[in-house]
């Protein structure tokens, strides 16, 4: 069954001005003043002037794309750039440019402040995922201008490149469970390659990326934007970044939100982990899902079990011998693996995911390739964003661990135990920070936030991406009197864009309100 136009739409729907130099040059010959330094640097930055414009149509690193559409009422996205330190050792040194969009409050004379968002990744665009999802967004729209950006390294904001668009499709089509060891030398000599095209590409930013430096940033954004405290709806990997902003800066705290949450106390490995279960749980309730509808449901098997088992002959055959996928593009394991994982992320996706695997069985990848390129970043036109490289160049910047594919190798038993469809591919990953050239800072992020307001923390039970099981831990780690727990029984990465009602008025009346629900509020 080829892939439709419509439905490859629908899968790509649903995943500038600077501050002034300092004095200028009149010719004369006295030296010029002594730049300011420390906390006098970050005044003069949290000083600057946004000077707002129409946005412009995304940037090929931002995933490419119209500008965005006008909102309810003719609003229009209004678009900058912020001056913020390269390094936050010597904020009087040099700068990059962090890429800004907003849309402004519709009831000015009620409004709160700025609201500003981050929809995870790590790398994903927020310049392009505001607008994308802004419709969700319009009751909070009417007391806060909703704000978000492209943190360092993505997109707009000195986006890291790697590779080329033609070494990307090489790259993403390889083996990455490999059997033997002529492939695992083969998966390393790609990794180092991959890393070392980032080196040569993005050198100099990589050891500036990060989550940390993404919080200084949200500081710096929030001054910048005239508020005394930060607004801020975190999700996925958001909520990560939330959590040690609200740990450096406790007190500038306002009302957050954290939804589809990372576990903070989990490591590489121990994250991975997470993964690996909450992919096998979303895909188990998957399988339930069409075990229920009987004939209706197009794939093989009379239960769970049967149907899981028709998926890993399938990957097992495409590891053998890939199958016609879009164009000349053929569909391998990995980009099979890569596309169901992607659409587990939201229900909506079960219905192309049920295709998908119908239509390969039969010979035609061109579903689930659709599936793993959306997740890679790759357009109908070849070019990918910059997402999975700013994704690659933040996680190894945060993260301590260096695994090499032996101990990566030593650690598949325990996760083919925790998923028999995703073990493999999750645990070979931990490798992938191997060759990079800039060295980790954390074992795990700390989030400890006392003296913080009051943080909303919403965990789903059948999130895929972000285990339920992270949400009480952001909730223990925050600590006392600090995260909230609110729990959405349902399905999905993420639980305020579900369009569960009792989640979003729950939500709303925080944030428009000041309405902190009640710990253990649950909403089914």
């Amino acid at each position: 069954m080829p892939i439709s136009a419509a439905q490859r739409a629908a899968l790509f729907a649903l995943s500038a001005v600077l501050l002034a130099a300092g004095c200028s040059d009149d010719g004369g010959t006295a030296s010029e003043p002594a730049k300011p330094t420390g906390s006098a640097a970050l005044d003069q930055l949290a000083a600057q002037e946004l000077e707002w414009s129409p946005c412009p149509a995304p940037s090929a690193a931002q995933g490419g794309g119209p500008s965005p559409s006008p909102l309810p009422g003719g609003a229009t996205w209004e678009c900058t750039f912020m001056q913020a330190p390269r390094d936050y050792a010597d904020p009087g040194g040099e700068t990059v440019e962090l890429a800004l969009i907003r849309a402004r409050a519709s009831d000015r004379n009620n409004r709160i402040g700025s609201m500003v968002f981050n929809f995870g990744g790590p790398g994903g665009s927020g310049v392009t995922g505001l607008p994308s999802f802004a419709a969700d967004y319009e009751k909070l729209r009417t007391r806060y201008d909703l704000v978000s950006f492209d943190p360092r390294g993505v997109g707009r904001s000195e986006g890291v490149e790697c590779e080329s668009d033609q070494a990307l499709d090489a790259y993403y089509a390889l083996d990455f469970t490999p059997d033997d060891t002529a492939e695992e030398r083969t998966l390393s000599d790609a990794q180092k390659k991959y890393a070392a095209g980032c080196e040569d590409n993005s050198g100099p930013m990589l050891p500036h990326v990060g989550t940390e430096n993404a919080a200084r940033d949200l500081d710096l954004m929030r001054r910048v934007l005239g508020d005394d405290k930060l607004h801020y709806f975190g999700i996925s990997y958001g909520t990560e970044l939330g959590g040690v902003y609200a740990h450096l800066f406790p007190k500038n705290v306002g009302r957050a939100l954290f939804d589809a949450v990372v576990d903070p106390s989990a490591g590489t490995e121990e994250g991975a982990l997470g993964q690996a279960q909450g992919f096998q749980l979303a895909l188990d309730n998957f399988a339930k899902d069409c075990v229920s509808r009987g004939d209706e449901c197009a794939l093989p098997g009379s239960n769970v079990a049967e149907i899981q088992s028709f998926i890993t002959g399938l990957l097992a055959e495409l590891e053998k011998k890939p199958i016609a996928g879009i164009g000349d593009r053929k569909l391998t394991q990995t980009q099979a693996t890569n596309g169901i994982a992607q659409a587990l992320y939201s229900r909506e996706f079960w219905q192309y995911l049920e295709q998908g695997l119908e239509a390969a069985e039969g010979g035609d990848g061109g579903l689930l390739l659709a599936l793993s390129d959306s997740m890679n970043g790759r357009d109908e036109n070849g070019h990918y964003s910059n997402i999975q490289a700013a994704n690659a160049a933040i996680n190894c910047r945060d993260f301590k661990e260096r695994y090499t594919l032996g101990q990566a190798k030593e650690r598949l038993p325990e996760f083919r135990k925790a998923s028999p469809v995703f073990g493999d591919y999750m645990g070979w990953a931990l490798s992938s920070c191997s060759q990079w050239p800039v060295p980790g800072g954390w074992e795990h992020p700390d989030v400890s936030a006392p003296g913080a307001a009051p943080i909303l923390v919403l965990g789903t039970t059948g999130d895929p991406a972000t285990p339920y099981a992270g949400a009480r831990a952001m909730v223990e780690a925050l600590g006392k009197g600090v995260g909230v727990e609110v729990t959405y029984r349902g399905e999905g990465h993420g639980a305020y864009n579900s369009g569960n009602k009792c989640v979003q008025n729950t939500v709303n009346a925080y944030f428009l309100d000041g309405k902190v629900p009640a710990a253990g509020t649950v909403c089914k």
